[in-house]
């Protein structure tokens, strides 16, 4: 992506910076525009962004968590915000690909990563936080494809069915303070640390849906699975907690998958959001048969 002139003096009006020089597009993210800036000697990473409603998507929100996360020193400082705009210390460290959470050792790791940041981020956070109930979540993409037309709107009695009985699977939860969006590449690794980046689903959630959306991002095997159930919670995964992780997980990509439908009626981005949609139709769909045997092909 090229900076256009117009980025270019957002970002030089900016009070937090005396002399900003450097200005390049960082790659990643396809609900924000993100540049890196170097300014007096500190690099810094400016995430541009307004509230984005159909989505959940409030910068208060995000703003309060990333500002709680860096506090339990699990993501980068808070440097400065605005209306639209939030700066980020730059941290010396590589997103991840879904290749190297392949390495047991490394899933391991990041796994404990995780729980140590469903504890440690909400003992930081303060004052008002959104929840991020994926069925009400799923419930509201529906009625919006419904309302606006959408090219999948004959999908949804079926999805909207399987929601029911995923919620249903899923049963009871418990509550943490939840990421919400683990893509590999929001999991960075420096050379002695990992952090976690962009918060903008952040909000109270099942710990079940940031491992079962890191399974799917990641493409994880079985043995991986179990793997990484097993170093969450300190025990081999007995069949009810497979049951209700399968269900979740299944939840996770069916969000994916309206999400992209519902961007591809809003989005003013440049992403091909109808192939994402194909794609994680297929997943979900494939997700939900290994789930549900008998009903995979309703």
């Amino acid at each position: 992506m090229t900076v256009s002139a117009e980025l270019l003096a957002r970002i030089a009006a900016l009070p937090c910076f005396a002399d900003p020089q450097n200005i390049e597009a960082l790659g990643g993210g396809i609900t924000n525009v993100n540049l890196t800036v170097e300014d007096q000697g500190r690099k810094f990473v400016v995430r541009l962004g307004d509230d984005i409603l159909e989505h959940g998507v409030m910068r208060w929100n995000e703003l309060s968590i990333a500002r709680a996360a860096a506090q339990a020193g699990v993501s980068p400082a808070v440097y400065h915000s605005e209306q639209g705009v939030m700066v980020l210390d730059f941290v010396d460290a590589a997103p991840m690909s879904a290749e190297d959470l392949h390495d047991p050792a490394l899933l391991v790791e990041v796994t404990k990563m995780i729980r140590a940041m469903h504890n440690d981020v909400e003992a930081q956070v303060t004052g008002p936080v959104l929840s991020f109930h994926v069925f009400h979540i799923l419930r509201s993409y529906a009625a919006f494809l419904d309302a606006n037309g959408s090219s999948h709107g004959s999908l949804l009695q079926e999805l909207m069915s399987q929601a029911d009985q995923l919620q249903r699977a899923v049963g009871k939860i418990d509550l943490v303070l939840g990421h919400n969006d683990l893509l590999p590449a929001n999991i960075l690794r420096g050379a002695d640390r990992l952090w976690l980046i962009d918060w903008e689903y952040g909000g109270f959630n099942t710990p079940l849906f940031d491992l079962g959306g890191l399974a799917t991002n990641a493409g994880l095997e079985p043995e991986a699975e179990a793997l990484m159930l097993r170093s969450y919670f300190d025990a081999d995964p007995d069949a009810d907690l497979m049951h209700r992780y399968g269900a979740m997980k299944c939840a996770s990509l069916l969000r994916e998958t309206m999400w992209s439908m519902v961007s591809e009626i809003t989005s003013a981005l440049d992403f091909d959001y109808a192939s994402y949609s194909k794609e994680n139709l297929s997943n979900y769909r494939q997700a939900y048969a290994t789930q549900f045997p008998a009903r995979g092909q309703s």
